[in-house]
């Protein structure tokens, strides 16, 4: 059959605690079962999903899905903006999430069961979104990276940096949300700029957060005022928060009203840059993976990627 009338599926096997591995037999029959003609390929290490999805589109395949979780995801989705084949937006793609989090699932609803999700696949609504490039510091080199969720900096790239190097032990949500208030007595905030839209705030922040979609942490909504095809990327700044407060406000993480609070605004921009006001450069995190730090720059991508969502 060719290519381009299959679907190419890119499965982390290690993702939920080796659940994808296990799981994809089965997997596989039910895409079968419901008509979806497919090959796949099992990641084999870091970068490795990129780099099968460049291929597979240089091979002729036009349709793809995850089996995996958020960092997966985001680096197939770098795999795709990456390649030169064809325009990114015609590529259909889509995500049978495996992962801890599944944050990017959540803001399209695209369902965690695994049936479901492969009705929906089946379904074939389809809907576009936005993409978010950064631009950064890693050790010294220019970095540069698509995301398709949130960026976050400051505390929340604190936390994921410590989860990263720990991937070992942080094997569910529970947990995450554990490290989460565990890094928050290591954490010591840094002073930036967030220059957007001939705007400038300066201070010691707590989190910066540069949204595409709403979720992140495992459910979390630091950029609530998110929409993943409005053209404009959602910007929240804390600054000059205490430990006290973050504790004591921990409920507006989850309930959207993270911006209701006197220390915590909210934005909406185009591009985005922020910076380091001393030689302490502040952290930046893509879609949960760290990747480097300040000088960071955001530029949007609009209706970039085609996504397969809940009909």
């Amino acid at each position: 059959m060719n290519p381009e009338h299959q679907w190419f599926v890119i499965v982390n096997p290690t993702a939920g605690v080796n659940r994808a591995a296990k799981q994809w037999p089965q997997i596989s029959k039910m895409l079968t079962d419901a008509g979806l003609e497919h090959q796949h390929a099992f990641t084999q290490r870091g970068g490795h999903a990129a780099l099968l999805a460049r291929n597979a589109i240089r091979e002729g395949y036009r349709k793809i899905i995850t089996v995996g979780g958020d960092g997966t995801n985001n680096e197939v989705i770098n795999g795709i903006m990456k390649q030169k084949v064809v325009p990114t937006n015609e590529i259909i793609y889509s995500i049978i999430a495996m992962g801890t989090g599944n944050d990017w699932t959540k803001t399209h609803k695209i369902p965690r069961n695994t049936k479901k999700a492969i009705e929906c696949i089946k379904a074939g609504k389809t809907t576009y979104q936005d993409i978010g490039i950064a631009t950064y510091d890693n050790n010294g080199q220019n970095g540069q990276r698509y995301f398709v969720n949130v960026a976050g900096m400051s505390y929340d790239a604190f936390v994921t940096k410590t989860s990263n190097e720990r991937r070992n032990f942080v094997t569910n949500q529970l947990f995450y949300i554990f490290l989460v208030f565990a890094c928050l007595y290591k954490f010591k905030p840094r002073k930036a700029k967030v220059l957007f839209d001939g705007q400038e705030i300066e201070g010691d922040f707590y989190t910066v957060n540069i949204g595409l979609c709403k979720y992140s942490g495992g459910g979390m909504q630091f950029v609530p005022h998110a929409e993943p095809n409005d053209g404009l990327f959602a910007l929240t700044v804390a600054k000059d928060v205490t430990k006290t407060e973050v504790i004591l406000n921990t409920h507006r993480f989850y309930n959207g009203k993270i911006g209701d609070h006197p220390k915590i605004h909210t934005h909406q921009a185009e591009s985005i840059r922020v910076e380091a006001s001393n030689d302490k450069p502040t952290l930046l995190e893509l879609d949960g993976e760290y990747v480097g730090n300040t000088p960071a720059e955001f530029t949007l991508l609009k209706s970039a990627l085609k996504i397969v969502v809940l009909g």
